[in-house]
């Protein structure tokens, strides 16, 4: 990596989806925005700013946003890395290696047929998931609306 890179090996975990189970479950003050994408699905890549922006905008609130790939793992380093440096994404990211999705989609949601995007927004008082693109103000209304804790 150059010395201009922002990435370092350990910014993304690699986990399967028992590792990542323990964070969707998680039930305290912090409100998890946890998008499910790849670099390969382009209306995933479309609405990355905004959950980027989401990250800038309230990231010292109490709002984590998670970026969870599933792109392959043997691209971790060739495409996924490269592709999070080009686009100055700085939320966490983490790659989820569990090429079983019958196994596993289900328990993020009973609602998710498996396409991405999907996003997962929730805090100890709120819950929701969507399969659908974001822009911006639409993740913003959802913040202020429902999970900054009052």
């Amino acid at each position: 990596m150059s010395a201009l890179s922002p990435l370092r090996s350990q910014d993304i975990r690699v986990m399967d989806f028992k590792g990542l189970e323990f964070l969707l479950n998680q039930r305290n003050d912090t409100t998890y925005v946890i998008n499910f994408w790849a670099t390969w699905c382009i209306p995933c890549v479309k609405e990355l700013p905004a959950f980027q922006q989401l990250h800038d905008q309230y990231g010292n609130n109490n709002v984590h946003v998670i970026l969870v790939s599933l792109d392959f793992k043997k691209d971790l380093e060739t495409r996924l890395k490269p592709f999070i440096i080009k686009n100055k994404l700085t939320p966490e990211v983490i790659l989820l290696y569990d090429p079983d999705g019958n196994a596993w989609i289900d328990k993020v949601s009973s609602d998710w047929s498996g396409a991405l995007p999907a996003t997962m927004i929730f805090n100890r008082n709120f819950r929701a998931f969507y399969e659908k693109s974001f822009i911006y103000e639409e993740l913003q209304n959802i913040i202020n609306l429902n999970l900054i804790p009052k």
